[in-house]
């Protein structure tokens, strides 16, 4: 098997892969492929087409600050921002970088030559240095619950719909309560002749303020463009001056729990309703979702809250926690996304064939959410402890791109091969998420979440600072961090 070379390869065409390659070519450093098991540039907003996607972050800040966009509303629509991402790439040049339809199987670190072997379904390619941008919501989580293969009707994940299905007059059952479900429920619930909704958790939900933008403001931004950076400046500090809300303090978190409450309250008005809706955590510890159509969609005649898990599946019903079946011939699960230490960990082998999955298996980390020790020449975008809570990844994405761009620049202009970060560097930032993350509503707000790595008590996805500090501290590469050979 012939195999293609290239000085680095970028593992994924969404949100990440696109600010990688577009930071790249900004610093003039064109000797890079992006590998991409899907068709288009895109991810998450390729893949998810369910009805009534939308983006839950404001669509100015939800976007590459290098390459502003005429948003439609508040909130941009799924295939809008899918648009958008392709748009971009197209402008950026990176269609002639990309490879699409390559499904990578392993990624292997070889030591007597210095270089990353990457094996896909088309092909092996060989790169001094390994990005991956594949982020945390590539992988859909599916049910592990008793029969499975003996229900007679239709399975789907959010995460892989159908456009061609219809759920017209069919009796549907949906599986949780997150992000996915509060916006597909309602896009559904008045097609379908009868909609059950299995919640494990109540959610916090508060109004969502969504609005068309006129075509005057419209024209402003564009002939304006000033006008624009000031608006997405005021929205990056409205996100940014949330945070206190994750470190309890108290008014903060009095101030959005009484937004949610009140607009819980307001818009039920069954006392039964109300009571299984009703939160049992502190609000933050989960993502907080935005709806005005959730609470309604709940009171409609078709529709059914169990206020139970789904525990398993007859031929032609699913069955709750408290042994209730419920009938359906069609099935839909929000049960999210594999997250808790990245899918691709399990595709990556670093020195002495050590698999970063299993390096992982004390605990997730990384440098920066960036580099791993023991796994030279390797960069994640998208990694551990980078997520939010609150705000937009793409800040925290063009971050890592700009350090990432940086690195590969002192790279090829030292003449340097390997890269390896220095263990104390790595141990000291894992020492800094522990100590700011200790006393946050993520860790003391009393739910479950995907935040936390399975049985360590460490929060393992998110950042526990402000937006600014990671940019700060990660702005600008520092070779002192690692050890060049």
């Amino acid at each position: 098997m012939s195999t293609t070379t290239s000085r680095i390869v970028i593992i994924g065409a969404g949100v990440a892969g696109i600010a990688a390659g577009a930071m790249l070519r900004r610093k003039g450093i064109e000797d890079f492929l992006i590998l991409e098991r899907g068709d288009q540039f895109g991810g998450v907003w390729r893949d998810n087409i369910y009805p009534g996607v939308e983006c839950d972050v404001q669509s100015h800040l939800y976007s590459y600050s290098f390459r502003p966009n005429d948003w439609s509303k508040t909130y941009a629509g799924g295939r809008e921002i899918f648009d958008y991402l392709n748009e971009v790439a197209k402008e950026e040049k990176l269609t002639e970088h990309a490879l699409f339809g390559h499904a990578v199987s392993e990624m292997c670190w070889q030591e007597a030559s210095g270089s990353w072997v990457i094996e896909t379904n088309r092909g092996r390619f060989e790169s001094k240095f390994l990005v991956t941008a594949t982020g945390s919501l590539s992988e859909p989580q599916l049910l592990d619950i008793d029969g499975l293969s003996d229900f007679a009707g239709r399975i789907v994940h959010s995460a892989v719909w159908d456009p061609d299905m219809d759920v017209a007059g069919r009796n549907v059952a949906l599986v949780g309560t997150g992000a996915s479900a509060i916006q597909l429920a309602p896009a559904i619930a008045d097609r379908v002749d009868d909609l059950t909704i299995f919640q494990r958790t109540p959610p916090w939900v508060a109004p969502r303020v969504d609005v068309e933008y006129s075509a005057a403001q419209r024209r402003m931004w564009r002939e304006l463009p000033e006008t624009l950076h000031d608006y997405r400046q005021f929205l990056f500090w409205f996100q940014e001056s949330r945070f206190p809300e994750r470190v309890r303090v108290q008014q903060a978190i009095e101030r959005m729990t009484n937004i949610a409450d009140s607009h819980r309250t307001s818009q039920i008005q069954d006392p039964k309703l109300l009571e299984i809706t009703r939160p049992h955590y502190e609000i933050g510890c989960k993502r907080i979702l935005l709806s005005n159509t959730w609470y309604p969609t709940l009171q409609r005649d078709n529709v059914t809250l169990v206020p139970h898990a789904a525990t398993a599946l007859t031929r032609d019903a699913v069955v709750a926690a408290n042994g209730d079946a419920h009938e359906a011939d069609f099935l839909i699960l929000c049960s999210g996304f594999d997250t808790v230490g990245l899918p691709v960990a399990r595709l990556i082998y670093g020195e002495n064939g050590v698999r970063l999955a299993d390096s992982w298996s004390g605990g997730v980390h990384a440098y920066g959410g960036m580099a791993v020790n023991g796994f030279p020449n390797l960069f994640l975008i998208g990694g551990p402890n980078v997520g939010l809570g609150f705000g937009s990844m793409f800040f925290m994405i063009e971050t890592q791109a700009e350090y990432l761009a940086q690195a590969m620049q002192t790279a090829l202009t030292c003449e340097v091969d390997k890269l390896r970060v220095r263990p104390e560097r790595e141990s000291e930032f894992v020492q800094f998420i522990d100590e700011r993350a200790a006393n946050t509503v993520w860790l003391t707000g009393g739910c479950d979440s995907f935040y936390i790595a399975d049985g360590t008590g460490h929060l393992s996805t998110l950042w526990p600072d402000f937006m600014t500090r990671y940019r700060t501290d990660f702005q600008v590469f520092d070779p002192a961090d690692y050890v060049y050979a």
